[in-house]
């Protein structure tokens, strides 16, 4: 019997893209999955739309926050109820290929990986494409992913009977980056599929789009995650600043 995946998805006034995203979930050709949506105290109707899918499919189960957490917090209450050994992620706005937990599974299962991420590309927030491929980096270490903050969180899938149990940081847009490096430094590797297997939407309002704030986050990872001098700092936030620029362009 195929493995169990725990897919973690926090929910917060996505009222327009959460059927979505919610449906590429149904619509996975690996169907050994629950799907644990908790909601972060949305003032829209995500509650409704989510509890319309949890009435038709018993593999998806919510959640309902009775205070707001932000989105490192709320994925830890879904993570506190998973029960597969296999743990995925995927935003409330983004979308994955029908193909991707069948193949990111065989990859890990078949090579023993406990950490594995994959290529994405942008959409807009209407869910046109955007012409933008964010293509895989190789095997990924501390050094390099420093230098290239790459992984997509919806792309990530770890294996739990080899990374252990893990809970992501509470920080602004950064709770993901923390822990896979936290993971790195346990001396786990991200290895890549080198396929585009989800999409990400670029948001107006979302965290992750104010590039400032986003970066002020990584800055404050080097320094307070990592403890990184200022020299060694601004050398890997001028590399991260070129690769952002790069993936985005090229």
């Amino acid at each position: 019997m195929t493995p169990l995946v725990s897919i973690i998805m926090p929910s917060y006034n996505a009222e327009r893209y959460i059927a979505q995203s919610i449906e590429s979930v149904l619509a996975q050709t690996y169907q050994n999955w629950e799907l644990l949506i908790t909601d972060d105290c949305s003032s829209d109707n995500s509650v409704n739309i989510i509890k319309s899918y949890c009435e038709q499919d018993d593999r998806i189960n919510l959640l309902i926050s009775t205070e707001h957490h932000g989105p490192g917090d709320t994925r830890n209450l879904s993570l506190n109820r998973a029960k597969g050994r296999f743990v995925a992620f995927l935003d409330n706005d983004d979308i994955w290929n029908p193909v991707k937990l069948e193949k990111q599974m065989a990859l890990m299962i078949d090579n023993g990986y406990g950490f594995t991420y994959t290529g994405y590309e942008l959409m807009n927030e209407s869910g046109n494409p955007m012409n933008r491929i964010i293509r895989t980096a190789g095997i990924l270490e501390v050094k390099q992913y420093l230098r290239n903050t790459i992984i997509g969180c919806s792309t990530v899938i770890l294996n739990r009977d080899i990374v252990g149990d893990f809970q992501m940081f509470k920080n602004d847009t950064s709770d993901d980056m923390t822990l896979w490096l936290r993971l790195m430094h346990k001396g786990f590797k991200a290895y890549p599929l080198p396929e585009v297997l989800s999409k990400y939407r670029v948001r107006s309002n979302s965290a992750s789009s104010n590039k400032f704030n986003a970066a002020k986050d990584v800055w404050r990872v080097y320094r307070e995650c990592e403890n990184l001098n200022l020299l060694q700092s601004s050398y890997n936030f001028v590399c991260y600043a070129f690769n952002a620029v790069k993936k985005r362009i090229f």
